[in-house]
């Protein structure tokens, strides 16, 4: 899974997420299990802006201080990063893509974005025009 390192400051009753990988994602939540939830909204949000601008995605680093945590990205918003990854590597544009398996831009458009519930055959079909494969991987739970 593709998880970044979080730091959750206590703040009055709550907390505030930062991201040290992603400076511009920040949040907050009145508990813990709501500032997590809030965490994995703010960097699916950050990362699609990061997509919308063409911008180089970074790699999760190992971040090690006492109120370090991971937030893990959902499956989908990672096979996403993925094929977005692979379209930069390849020097492809949306519009490319589209053009190489049949679809319209605004298709293509929606893929990419990680909070469009988008089917991972789609997923597939982009990253074979691509040369390119998904894999799952199943991990017990931490």
């Amino acid at each position: 899974m593709l998880a970044y390192p979080a730091l959750f400051e206590p703040e009055g009753k709550g907390f505030v997420v930062t991201f040290p990988d992603i400076p511009e994602a920040i949040t907050e939540g009145n508990s813990a299990a709501e500032a997590m939830e809030y965490a994995v909204d703010a960097l699916q949000t950050i990362l699609s802006e990061y997509i919308n601008r063409r911008l180089e995605i970074p790699q999760p680093k190992r971040a090690r201080a006492k109120n370090v945590r991971l937030v893990n990205l959902p499956a989908l918003a990672e096979a996403k990063i993925g094929l977005y990854r692979s379209m930069r590597a390849r020097n492809v544009r949306k519009a490319d893509l589209a053009r190489r398996i049949g679809w319209q831009k605004s298709q293509v458009d929606r893929l990419l974005d990680l909070k469009h519930a988008s089917r991972l055959d789609q997923i597939e079909t982009a990253l074979k025009a691509l040369d390119k494969r998904l894999t799952v991987q199943v991990e017990d739970a931490a």
